[in-house]
């Protein structure tokens, strides 16, 4: 019998599973990591709040699975929060759940995972996995394409995706709900989450203002040719595209078109002047493990809830890509990645520069 372990999180995508793969002659273990929160706001913190963790344990005795609490505070604080500071703090819109899934669930965990006997892991993650005839692991979109998430795993490589089970990717939402309320689980009708873990169902901007507030240093607002339009109150307080809130008098609407760290300098201009038809990307991963060799045509997704877009994209060694766009698109932000697909086949990604 195979052993999984299962990274539960008190939702019903982990539980429903940790069901299926029971259901499917699995030897099933539930894992879950205690991440960081502020201190005094464990209560609100996403992941790991004291009633996901008894909603998990709930499940786990109800599939009668071992369950087992894996403390990630310290290399959660350490890789991912900081990360989401350092990030603001050159300018860009870093996605933390990027680092997350490298580093903490798909390396951290990973690692207990495998130190129990385990020989896969699973997720409740939308997305699905398949082996090519030359046995390459292939990460591939969910059937349900309005949740699917393999946006936020095109950082794993082949070691991390040998391992990889994602049995909620082959189903809708409404049936993993409907298997939820079929095998009786406690977590068929919670609601899902969407914003960021540790921010506890807070504006970012609240959560930089505690804990990095030296980065929040009011500079000038100017147009792309220089012209001063007025002040900012620190960069990392607005986001590319944005248009409310710049406390600017202009005779047509300003967007904020993009963030220079260098000057500490918000640069806005008009609608126009908002697309982009071309970007850059580092520590682009490849899902096969090589780059290709050649320009490929691509549909490219620059956030996690942007739609794909037509392109080319070109490989500048192994690790750097241009894109180029068949047309303009609105918001391309330093920091977020931009992700290439083939079809259902997520083919890499990078981090826009």
């Amino acid at each position: 019998m195979n052993k999984v372990v299962v990274a539960m999180s008190g939702g019903v995508d982990s539980s429903v599973a940790a069901a299926l793969l029971k259901e499917q002659g699995y030897e099933v273990i539930g894992m879950m990591l205690r991440l960081w929160s502020e201190p005094g706001k464990e209560d609100s913190n996403r992941c790991c709040t004291p009633d996901s963790m008894a909603q998990a344990r709930r499940v786990a005795a109800m599939l009668g699975i071992p369950f087992y609490v894996i403390d990630a505070k310290n290399v959660f604080r350490e890789t991912v929060v900081d990360y989401f500071l350092e990030g603001y703090a050159r300018g860009e819109t870093p996605n933390p759940c990027l680092i997350c899934n490298r580093k903490i669930r798909w390396t951290f965990l990973l690692e207990h995972a495998l130190a129990v006997g385990a020989e896969y892991m699973a997720t409740g993650h939308y997305a699905r996995v398949r082996k090519d005839e030359n046995g390459t692991i292939e990460l591939l979109r969910a059937v349900d394409r309005s949740k699917d998430q393999s946006y936020v795993l095109h950082v794993l490589k082949q070691e991390q995706l040998k391992y990889a089970l994602f049995p909620v990717g082959g189903y809708t939402k409404a049936e993993i709900r409907a298997i939820a309320e079929k095998h009786g689980l406690p977590t068929a009708s919670r609601k899902d989450s969407q914003d960021l873990c540790f921010l506890a169902g807070e504006d970012y901007r609240n959560f930089i203002q505690r804990n990095a507030a030296e980065m929040l240093k009011p500079g000038e607002i100017v147009t792309r040719d220089g012209k001063a339009l007025g002040r900012h109150t620190g960069l990392a307080n607005y986001t590319i595209g944005q248009r409310k809130g710049l406390g600017i008098a202009f005779p047509v609407p300003l967007y904020v078109l993009a963030k220079d760290a260098a000057r500490n300098a918000l640069v806005v201009g008009t609608q126009e002047e908002l697309g982009s038809l071309e970007l850059s990307a580092h520590s682009v991963n490849w899902l096969s493990g090589e780059a290709p060799r050649e320009p490929f045509r691509a549909e490219v997704k620059i956030r996690y809830t942007a739609k794909e877009a037509e392109a080319w994209v070109m490989p500048m060694g192994a690790d750097q890509v241009q894109v180029k766009f068949d047309a303009p698109q609105r918001d391309v932000t330093a920091g977020q990645a931009a992700v290439f697909y083939q079809g259902d086949v997520l083919v890499g990604g990078g981090i826009i520069q």
